[in-house]
């Protein structure tokens, strides 16, 4: 994760203590000194909506095999013991969880900052007031344009306006809420457009994620936008991020799953503002780069463990056999250990890159999806040959 606020303006939010940290890239098993990774928990696959790109490929029934609510809570309990800092509940959709408001509660009371993903459309007034009192730290919607072109991604009419209510609610009860916004060829032009939203609607924060092929979205591979098409993507990002700054109106603004964004901005102000651009360099080098399998993990809705909730096809063990600090710290699993030390692993640009140590390889799942080989080059790297120190 990029934060575009804090290396563009150099502006703090909670994340960033944990994303440029002193040795937070040197650690092999946490986001910093200290401390577990971040754990993404997709609490269940069930879904009210059918989005086309859903890493989860959920639909609207019931799976079996899930954690109870038991299991839930000895899954919270380890992370505490594993002093994990933030668990960003996902699903499908958590909400259909009857039981994600206990758990929410248990998390919180074991000092556990609780970050939920959804898809809005069940945020209502009484939910998002129960969360504020629980204490979610944010809740992050998913949107993937304006109006039709959502509603086309999510699979179903309406889900623009639902989702946009949840959001108003969490605004109205001040409850820190943004978007998450998936880059591909039909809806990298609303860029713009959700710049636009989220100043009208008084939305704090955004979050712009480069298209991860997995799940139903392994099937977008030739739906991901080109490598100038993402540059100038990116530009528009820088420009629009800078716009707020310049105005005084406080956004947090990051970019997901693409570690070629933050040597690209350093690059950038090199030419135009190289004292800023050295500071930047200096939170690149703090960061670390990609951290799957360090940094960030995740955990299915069957307790299963994988480097991320984009890797599902990888799996280390299951919360049901072992505390999940013992499974991430276990060296025996090859894949595991190999991204806790990948640079001698890596081929291709990755490998030859003078940027490695900034990037760390960026994102395994794509190389995976693409090429068949998890430690190929990462194809969505839009950076030049000439701007990675090839001949």
């Amino acid at each position: 994760m990029i934060s575009v606020t804090k290396l563009l303006c150099g502006d703090d939010y909670f994340g960033d203590s944990l994303r440029y940290s002193s040795g937070a890239g040197s650690q092999a098993h946490g986001v910093t000194a200290g401390y577990g990774p971040v754990v993404v928990w997709n609490s269940t696959r069930t879904c009210n909506l059918k989005c086309i790109h859903c890493y989860s490929s959920s639909d609207a029934k019931k799976y079996e095999g899930e954690l109870t609510t038991g299991e839930a809570r000895c899954f919270i309990e380890h992370l505490a013991e594993f002093n994990v800092p933030v668990l960003l509940i996902s699903g499908g959709e958590p909400l259909l969880r009857n039981d994600l408001a206990e758990l929410i509660a248990y998390a919180v009371g074991k000092g556990i900052r609780i970050t939920l993903s959804s898809n809005g459309t069940l945020l209502n007034e009484e939910r998002v007031k129960l969360f504020n009192k629980l204490g979610i730290g944010y809740i992050g919607v998913s949107l993937d344009g304006t109006g039709a072109i959502n509603d086309r991604f999510r699979g179903r009419n309406g889900a623009f306006n639902a989702a946009l209510n949840g959001i108003r609610n969490c605004v109205t009860v001040g409850q820190r809420v943004g978007l998450r916004f998936t880059i591909n060829r039909h809806n990298y032009h609303e860029i713009n457009d959700i710049f636009d939203l989220i100043e009208k609607e008084n939305i704090p924060r955004v979050c712009f994620y480069h298209l991860v092929y997995a799940g139903r979205g392994s099937k977008m591979v030739e739906e991901d936008i080109s490598r100038d098409e993402t540059r100038a993507a990116v530009d528009l990002i820088i420009e629009r991020t800078a716009d707020f700054h310049r105005r005084g109106i406080k956004k947090e603004i990051l970019t997901v799953d693409n570690h070629a964004d933050g040597i690209y901005i350093y690059l950038k102000l090199k030419k135009t503002d190289p004292a800023r651009a050295e500071q930047v360099l200096t939170l690149l080098r703090l960061n670390g780069g990609n951290r799957t399998g360090m940094a960030i993990g995740a955990v299915d809705w069957n307790g299963n463990v994988h480097p991320d909730q984009f890797t599902q096809n990888l799996t280390f063990g299951n919360v049901r056999d072992r505390k999940f600090g013992e499974i991430w710290t276990d060296y025996s699993q090859p894949v595991l250990a190999g991204l806790k030390n990948r640079k001698p692993l890596l081929k291709g640009r990755c490998a030859a890159c003078k940027w490695l140590d900034l990037c760390n390889g960026n994102f395994r799942a794509r190389a995976g999806a693409v090429t068949g080989d998890f430690w190929e080059a990462d194809p969505a790297c839009y950076l030049t040959d000439e701007e990675i120190g090839l001949q």
